[in-house]
């Protein structure tokens, strides 16, 4: 039976810690299975933003991504000029790193190619699992990798259709977001709730 509810007696995975907005969104999102091309490309941008930074920081400014970022559609931000991409900088509500809002444009470029070549980008990211998602049986945070040949296959490819900021450990991260891979602790409640909602 799927569990619907959280209590604090519950384990959760150890990265979450004791912060609220952590445990939502560990609790809801993190590692259930996204097939829609929306979702894929604002985590492949949330994810991309997090580099050299904590993935707390980012979640408190994602509502502001989402305002400036056309809710993360990729065909309106295609069409952003540079004039918009520099209005974006002055956003204190965003990481204002120029490499990281620059490549938000040119990552829904290649995203909107991906899309006209496979039909949606969620066929094409899911085929490099063959349609089922990998679930591992990790029972210490220490288990779980960085990066993985799967990932560093992935990135290569994302790169070679001229994606930036997806390296092998962001391409990782992304793939235990949308649950590509499923690195739920298995002690974890959210565990067995995620391999059920699995394709």
């Amino acid at each position: 039976m799927t569990k619907t509810k959280k209590t604090d007696q519950e384990f959760r995975c150890l990265w979450v810690g004791n912060d609220d907005l952590l445990k939502q969104y560990h609790d809801e999102q993190w590692g259930v299975p996204v097939h829609d091309d929306r979702e894929h490309f604002e985590m492949l941008t949330l994810e991309g933003a997090q580099a050299g930074l904590n993935w707390l920081t980012i979640l408190k400014k994602r509502e502001n991504y989402r305002r400036i970022f056309n809710n993360f559609d990729p065909k309106k931000i295609a069409k952003m000029q540079d004039r918009d991409l520099e209005q974006c900088l002055q956003d204190e509500g965003i990481i204002r790193n120029r490499l990281k809002v620059f490549s938000v444009r040119k990552n829904a470029v290649a995203f909107l190619n991906i899309q006209a070549e496979f039909g949606s980008f969620d066929d094409y990211i899911w085929r490099h699992v063959n349609h089922m998602q990998i679930v591992n049986k990790h029972r210490r945070m220490t288990d779980i990798p960085a990066q993985t040949d799967l990932s560093i296959l992935i990135s290569k490819d994302l790169k070679k259709r001229g994606m930036s900021f997806v390296g092998p450990t962001i391409i990782y991260a992304y793939m235990q977001a949308v649950s590509l891979v499923n690195d739920h602790l298995m002690d974890c409640w959210r565990y067995h709730d995620c391999i059920e909602h699995s394709v």
